[in-house]
């Protein structure tokens, strides 16, 4: 039995994807409880298309799967934490391993 999650008004809670292996954060994508019941039952991750607004099993087509290893909630309630083994070369759509490869230099903030 789930808990007693806090979605948004859409129904939708943050998913903070990240690297069972060494910790380093893969993506942020959201689910609602039917993609959260989706990635229990199977085992890897699924989520709701904001854009596109329908489900998608992340690395369906790519190849590039998340197996899932634990899903924590956080202290509100309102945010999960998806650990994941991550197959092929990585997380984000542009090839990249982490859809954080980009960096706001210190220098840049003014």
């Amino acid at each position: 039995m789930l808990p007693q999650l806090k979605y948004d008004e859409k129904g939708l809670i943050p998913a903070i994807v990240q690297d069972a292996r060494n910790g380093e954060v893969l993506m942020l994508a959201y689910m609602n409880e039917n993609s959260l019941n989706m990635t229990i039952e199977s085992g890897f991750t699924h989520f709701w298309s904001r854009s596109r607004q329908k489900y998608w099993k992340k690395g369906e087509t790519s190849g590039d799967l998340q197996e899932v290893e634990d899903i924590y909630y956080d202290c509100d309630m309102d945010t999960l934490l998806v650990r994941v083994i991550q197959h092929g070369k990585g997380a984000c759509h542009t090839g990249e391993k982490t859809c954080f490869y980009r960096k706001i230099e210190r220098k840049a903030v003014k």
